[in-house]
C-alpha cells in the first residue's frame, strides 16, 4: 500500500513537472510575439504619455503598433531618454527603437534602420516675444538648447561661437527656453510645431525657416536582418492598405507627402 502511494505521488509529481514545463513553453512562445519597443515619450506628437489614460500615444506609437499587427506581433512600450535608446538596442534590452530618430551615417554604424517612415527637418523655437532671430545664421554666439544625441545637437554644434546646452529631454529644453536659460531651441519641426500649438501656446513660436530635411527610421540592433525585414514588410503593407495615411492625418492634419 505504501509502495503504491509512492508510485502515485511520483506520477503526480511528474505530471506536475510536465504541466509546468508546458506552461513555460507557452509563455515563452507568447513572449516571442511581443516586440520590446523603446521610445522617448517627451516628443509629442511622435510619442508621449496621455494625461488621462497614462498610456503611451502618438504617431510613432500608432505606426509601430500597426506594423506589428501586420506581422502577428504585439508591442510592449518602454519609455527611455533619447540618448539611451541605441545603447539599449545594443545590449539587447530592446528589440526596436522608434522615437523621431533621424537616419544618419553615424547612427547607421551601430544600428540598422528601416525604410523612411517620415520626412522631418530641424527648425528653431524661440520665445513668443523674440524678434532677433529670422534664420539659422542669427544663432551665432547665442545660447542654444538641444537634446543629447539628437541631430539638433549635431547641427547646433556647427554654429559659430555657440553656447550649446544639452538636455536629457526636449521638455527640459523648452522649459529652460521659457525661463530664459537659453535663447533658442533647435529641434525637429513637427515636435516644435506641436509644442507651440499646445503646451507652448502663447509662450513660444517657431521661426519660419526650416534648416534641413531628414528621413526618420525605425532602429534595430546591428545585424538583426530578420526583424528589419519584418518591419519593412509591415511598413510597406500599411502604406499600401491606407493605414499609414490614416495615422499621418490623425497626428499631422494633412496628407503624407508623395513618395
Amino acid at each position: 500500500m505504501i509502495f503504491k502511494k509512492y508510485i502515485a505521488a511520483g506520477l503526480l509529481g511528474g505530471a506536475a513537472l510536465l504541466a509546468a514545463a508546458g506552461c513555460g513553453g507557452v509563455n515563452q512562445a507568447q513572449e516571442q510575439h511581443v516586440w520590446r519597443v523603446g521610445t522617448d515619450a517627451s516628443y509629442a506628437p511622435f510619442g508621449f504619455q496621455d494625461e488621462k489614460s497614462h498610456e503611451y500615444v502618438g504617431y510613432d506609437i500608432d505606426i509601430i503598433r500597426a506594423i506589428a499587427e501586420t506581422q502577428g506581433h504585439e508591442v510592449a512600450i518602454k519609455n527611455l531618454n533619447f540618448d539611451g535608446l541605441i545603447p539599449a538596442l545594443q545590449t539587447g534590452d530592446l528589440d526596436i527603437a522608434i522615437s523621431d530618430m533621424t537616419i544618419s551615417e553615424d547612427r547607421a554604424k551601430t544600428v540598422d534602420f528601416t525604410d523612411s517612415y517620415y520626412k522631418a527637418g530641424l527648425s528653431i523655437v524661440v520665445r513668443a516675444d523674440e524678434t532677433r532671430y529670422d534664420s539659422f545664421d542669427d544663432l551665432r554666439g547665442q545660447k542654444v538648447g538641444v537634446t543629447i544625441g539628437s541631430t539638433g545637437a549635431e547641427v547646433g554644434a556647427t554654429i559659430p561661437a555657440v553656447q550649446l546646452r544639452e538636455y536629457s529631454t526636449i521638455a527640459d529644453a523648452f522649459l529652460d527656453l521659457q525661463n530664459g536659460g537659453v535663447d533658442a531651441v533647435v529641434n525637429d519641426t513637427p515636435v516644435d510645431e506641436y509644442y507651440v500649438q499646445n503646451k507652448g501656446k502663447g509662450i513660444a513660436k517657431v521661426v519660419p525657416a526650416q534648416i534641413n530635411q531628414e528621413d526618420l527610421g525605425i532602429a534595430v540592433k546591428k545585424g538583426n536582418a530578420a526583424l528589419l525585414e519584418q518591419l519593412n514588410a509591415g511598413l510597406r503593407t500599411i502604406k499600401e492598405n491606407g493605414t499609414y495615411a490614416k495615422i499621418y492625418r490623425k497626428w499631422f492634419g494633412k496628407e503624407p507627402p508623395a513618395e
